[in-house]
């Protein structure tokens, strides 16, 4: 069928898979980061920068961890055994040969990510303060913490979706593209 293809056509077709997967591996990375901090905290107690590192995973992270142990038992061998076979799931979808593999597993992980920020902006730990009070009296608390992971999260996520519907969309046009050649030259045969 790329055979069929203008010259210029087949140059634009390869998506870059590493791309796709990006995402949803640093998004990976960041919940088994959380779970390595936690079982180097327990093993080092004592390390002011294990609880530095700690501190800066866990409130993202460490809620969707308290879900998935609910189901798993707290057992952290599980917890990394469904991490590996999530990320085999994602790396396969992002080689995968249909567009829509890719674009279901970037936005399923887009919306793991985003209720993890959400999730994360409501819990608390002892050195937290979860609500302010203005000068004027007025107390508001926070619903989301814009911390340098958070952030993080949210731009290489919305950039990972905007590549992700460039990729589909251009996959889509070159479907259409090679209808209309092989329509165009059904006619000319007829």
């Amino acid at each position: 069928m790329a055979r069929n293809l203008p010259a210029r056509l087949r140059g634009t077709m390869k998506r870059q898979p590493l791309l796709l997967f990006a995402f949803p591996a640093c998004v990976l990375l960041i919940l088994a980061a959380e779970r390595m901090a936690t079982l180097l905290l327990g093993t080092y107690p004592a390390s002011p920068d294990m609880w530095k590192i700690w501190l800066a995973l866990h409130p993202s992270s460490g809620m969707v961890w308290q879900q998935v142990d609910v189901y798993l038992g707290g057992s952290m061998v599980l917890d990394f055994a469904l991490l590996g076979a999530a990320l085999v799931v994602c790396w396969m979808a992002s080689r995968a040969r249909r567009s829509a593999a890719f674009f279901l597993a970037n936005h399923g992980i887009l919306v793991l990510a985003a209720s993890m920020i959400f999730i994360g902006g409501r819990s608390q730990t002892a050195s937290t303060i979860a609500a302010f009070t203005a000068p004027s009296g007025f107390r508001f608390s926070l619903v989301m913490d814009f911390t340098w992971l958070n952030c993080l999260l949210a731009v290489i996520g919305v950039t990972a979706c905007a590549y992700c519907h460039l990729a589909y969309v251009r996959e889509l046009g070159m479907r259409v593209e090679s209808r209309r050649v092989r329509i165009m030259a059904l006619q000319r045969d007829f």
